[in-house]
């Protein structure tokens, strides 16, 4: 099913075309058995067993064990001969994010040498390298990033996904990397999962013909240039169902029925696999409670027995850790339900290596299951042709830098960002431009490659990137100035929307900062909740009777009714990439006068009537967006919308309460932590240390309802730090929009000598330092207490909103921090709602 034109809001000039209600069967029956273009060869079967024969179990095991870069060395490939290996997102060889892809070929080559070296393994057997280039290749600098999926969703065009898999497989190639884990195909319900803008669409058709396509383009086609030496291993992920958790949870529970399951969350697995993907990679979700990566009937018996996959199953960063029972280094029941590879970041590998054949030995796991996943590793080796290729330093695009980023690849990219736009305002035929004038280019988003490209963009959230990092690549401002320049027309930059001369026209690019899994993850779909900047520079613009043209960067759908009627045309620009000039070709006409470009983008996801109105889908019972699936203006559509949306809604109760974070207990999702300097140290236990400070568990109301935090001689800043579950950004504007505190209760229990800061922040552990974070000294009010007695202290969340706290991405909502010889004690720490105003420390 494509995605319908439209041609108004009231007008969709073809009727959406819904599938018949599911018709429900029993367990099994429900999955297919599948169509698969790729056939199983006696050839190829036949030396399978042939390498198998000459196998010990712990060469057996080394290829099931997929490490990254960063936690092994080339000699402990030489010595263990690893199956695979990966670099993750923001992994770069040395460490470097600067590296040049001839530093990636090094290690790609030494990596190899090094898996076939027998001398201490006694293997020669040939490792591969696995990438997230999910959307281009994207962790090498100066590669072609194309729009994220839900842009290339809103193109409808499954050719153009095609070129741009064969692209990003060629670039990927120039590196020496054999292997890609894309396409992404979860079918996404909820759309405050931060991995919507990895989706094509809610719709599973668009997803599943979407994924038959990029693997087509990264594997080449089955009787043709299949695994070819242009061509990469693909991986169709997460299996299943991580885009229907509850609440858009990262790594939650999908209650889907199985035959939902099915028709919703599998159908890019139909697509992906019937083209002949030979790697699936197993979901972080649950399914009804029970870990994907420990699922033995969906894993083994749906996926390997029923549906007829005879690839391998890769696991996703350590999530067989998640297992009932496992730990990182520990998880028999991860292979016996059939996983196949467990990706395995960190030190973790050995113990899990040990481990495993520790188990086949004893009998816990059976030597069969070993053998099964060793046959499907080495059938895809054979396939891709490892044991005969050459060395990753000598095939066929190796080396060949002039085609990363070359302009072929860019203008498919250009192509792609021009077909993913969607217009869904353009008041009295504002558009297209007229580049003959004078043109502000305003907001943050105008000139700024790293904000355009969104997450998976260098580092693995995409942030702290500069535009000298993207060389060959080009902002949206940059498309602006090369259209009005070339028609005589001038043009003024500035991010805050001031100028010298008053221009005819402002285009105003702004938009979510990037994000990837876990950190985007939403509470609700307000834009800038109660952060309304962008709002306000609309609002600037147009009280000088400036025409406003609104072009909108974001990862989902999002209400943003009030930067709609603040607005004389808005553009969904989705994620496009590293190609931004391309907007200007479709905003412009030619000097002429002349149309270059349609709008021709279609919306893949329902736009929202409330922020409440995440689930959102075609098809569903009361489906009342703002904006259809499908809809889209073109330069002919008569454009209806005006100017009056609706910009309050009614709060929900469950929206309206503060949110807890120690309760005598620690809640989800914050973890507490002991720091020291650069330092840190998950707490677990009643007692804890770190270098100079110590922590304990003491009695306030109830048994242990309060901790204590004693710092002796530090020379460094050391303290308790109250940070989100895996570093995840959380969504509270909530509590900043409700003129909330950040209220505890607190115990002084010597003398104050140094100061004490409260600090928040929304960056993770292991991001360079930026401007998400706010401090507040807390040290005259400490003094000002009695010894040895609780006593209230609230702070208003404004003194850290000052300070460039984003509210909607908090990751340490909490961390108390000394220099000084200091004993004090914390309980009850909360956000409380309409507190601001009587906060003990005030901040307007």
């Amino acid at each position: 099913m494509g995605l319908v034109s439209a041609c108004s809001q009231e007008s969709v000039v073809e009727p959406v075309k819904e599938k018949p209600a599911m018709q429900e069967k029993n367990g099994i029956d429900i999955w297919p058995r599948l169509n698969v273009e790729v056939k199983q060869t006696d050839e190829v079967e036949s030396r399978i067993q042939e390498i198998m024969a000459t196998m010990t179990l712990e060469q057996k095991v080394a290829q099931m064990i997929q490490p990254e870069i960063r936690d092994i060395t080339v000699e402990d490939m030489r010595q263990y001969g690893f199956g695979s290996y990966l670099n993750g997102g923001g992994s770069f060889p040395q460490g470097n994010k600067q590296s040049t892809p001839e530093d990636w070929i090094k290690l790609a080559e030494d990596l190899y040498q090094a898996s076939i070296d027998d001398s201490l393994d006694g293997s020669t057997i040939p490792t591969m390298w696995g990438t997230d280039a999910v959307h281009g290749h994207n962790n090498v600098i100066g590669a072609t990033l194309f729009p994220h999926n839900i842009g290339l969703g809103a193109a409808n065009n499954p050719e153009l996904i095609e070129k741009i898999a064969n692209a990003t497989a060629t670039e990927v190639m120039v590196t020496g990397i054999d292997w890609v884990f894309a396409p992404t195909v979860a079918t996404v319900r909820d759309d405050r999962w931060g991995r919507t803008y990895e989706s094509y669409s809610e719709d599973p058709e668009i997803v599943r013909d979407y994924a038959a396509a990029i693997v087509k383009g990264l594997q080449g086609r089955a009787g043709q240039d299949f695994l070819s030496d242009n061509r990469v291993i693909s991986t169709v992920k997460h299996f299943v169902g991580d885009g229907g958790t509850v609440g858009g949870d990262d790594q939650g529970d999908n209650v889907a029925s199985e035959q939902a399951l099915f028709e919703i969350h599998a159908q890019g697995y139909v697509g992906g696999l019937e083209a002949g993907a030979q790697s699936v990679m197993a979901s972080f979700n649950s399914w009804h409670g029970e870990k994907i990566h420990g699922h033995k009937y969906l894993l083994n018996d749906v996926l390997k027995e029923k549906m007829g996959f005879d690839g391998f199953i890769v696991g996703d960063w350590n999530g067989h850790g998640q297992v009932k029972g496992c730990t990182n280094g520990d998880c028999a029941q991860a292979a016996n339900a059939g996983l196949d590879i467990f990706m395995v970041p960190t030190s973790a590998w050995k113990p899990l290596y040990e481990n495993l054949v520790r188990q086949v030995n004893e009998g816990i796991i059976p030597m069969s299951r070993i053998d099964d996943a060793v046959t499907r590793i080495l059938r895809v080796k054979l396939r891709a042709g490892l044991f005969e290729k050459p060395s990753p330093a000598n095939r066929k695009f190796s080396g060949k830098t002039e085609l990363i980023g070359q302009k072929a690849h860019r203008d498919i990219a250009k192509q792609a960002v021009r077909e993913s736009l969607v217009m869904l305002k353009n008041n009295e035929a504002l558009l297209p431009l007229n580049p003959n004038t004078h043109i502000l280019v305003a907001g943050d988003g105008a000139n700024n490659i790293g904000k355009q490209s969104g997450g998976w963009t260098i580092t693995w959230q995409g942030t702290n990137n500069t535009n000298e990092e993207f060389p060959g690549g080009t902002s949206i401002y940059d498309g602006v100035k090369a259209q009005v320049s070339a028609a005589n027309g001038s043009v003024e930059l500035n991010e805050n929307g001031d100028f010298f001369k008053k221009p005819d026209v402002a285009i105003v690019v702004f938009g979510e900062e990037p994000y990837a899994e876990g950190h985007g993850d939403r509470e609700h779909l307000d834009y800038q909740r109660g952060q309304k900047s962008d709002l306000a520079l609309l609002k600037k613009l147009q009280k000088q009777d400036i025409p406003v043209v609104a072009l909108f960067i974001s990862g989902r759908p999002m209400w943003v009714n009030q930067e709609l009627n603040n607005s004389d045309a808005f553009v969904a620009l989705w994620l496009p990439g590293s190609e931004g000039s391309a907007v200007a070709d479709v905003l412009f006409t030619d000097a002429d006068g002349k149309r270059q470009y349609d709008f021709t983008g279609r919306l893949s996801f329902s736009w929202p009537n409330s922020p409440y109105d995440a689930v959102l889908n075609k098809g569903d019972e009361d489906y009342s967006p703002l904006f259809p699936y499908g809809y889209g203006l073109s330069y002919d559509s008569k454009d209806t919308l005006g100017n009056d949306l609706s910009e309050t809604y009614e709060e929900l109760e469950a929206f309206s309460t503060g949110k807890k974070i120690f309760t005598g207990t620690m809640q989800k999702p914050w973890v507490l932590l002991l720091s020291e300097g650069d330092k840190e140290e998950l707490v677990v236990a009643s007692t804890a240390s770190l270098g100079t400070l110590s922590y304990r568990t003491i009695d306030k109301e109830v048994q242990e309802d309060a901790i204590r935090m004693t710092l002796t001689d530090a020379t460094v800043p050391s303290g308790l730090k109250i940070a989100s579950k895996s570093f995840f950004r959380e969504d509270i504007s909530n509590e900043l929009l409700n003129k909330s505190s950040l209220s505890f209760m607190i115990k002084p229990e010597s003398a104050i000598t140094e100061a004490v800061m409260l600090n928040m922040s929304c960056e993770s552990e292991g991001d360079a330092p930026g401007s998400c974070r706010g401090s507040v000294d807390i040290t005259e009010n400490l003094k000002a207490m009695e010894k040895d007695k609780w006593h209230a202290l609230s702070v208003d969340l404004q003194c850290f909103s000052q300070q460039g706290v984003d509210f909607s991405g908090l990751v340490v909502p909490f961390h108390l921090l000394s220099t000084g010889n200091i004993q004090l004690s914390v309980s009850d720490i909360e956000f409380s709602f309409d507190t601001a105003d009587s906060a003990s420390i005030k901040c307007k």
